[in-house]
């Protein structure tokens, strides 16, 4: 069973849209999938910056 997803809106500066909305249709993502997928991985190294 897929986790549970919660909806949330976001405003995001424009130039900052355009270069996430290119980047996950160059890795084949949806832009939500695509920032989920970023921001999982900015949080896992704040995570282990702080085991150091």
């Amino acid at each position: 069973m897929k986790p549970l997803k919660v909806r949330v809106c976001i405003t995001l500066d424009d130039p900052i849209y355009q270069k996430v909305k290119g980047l996950a249709e160059y890795d084949d993502r949806s832009v939500s999938s695509y920032i989920n997928l970023a921001l999982r991985d900015h949080l896992e190294r704040l995570e282990q910056e702080d085991n150091e």
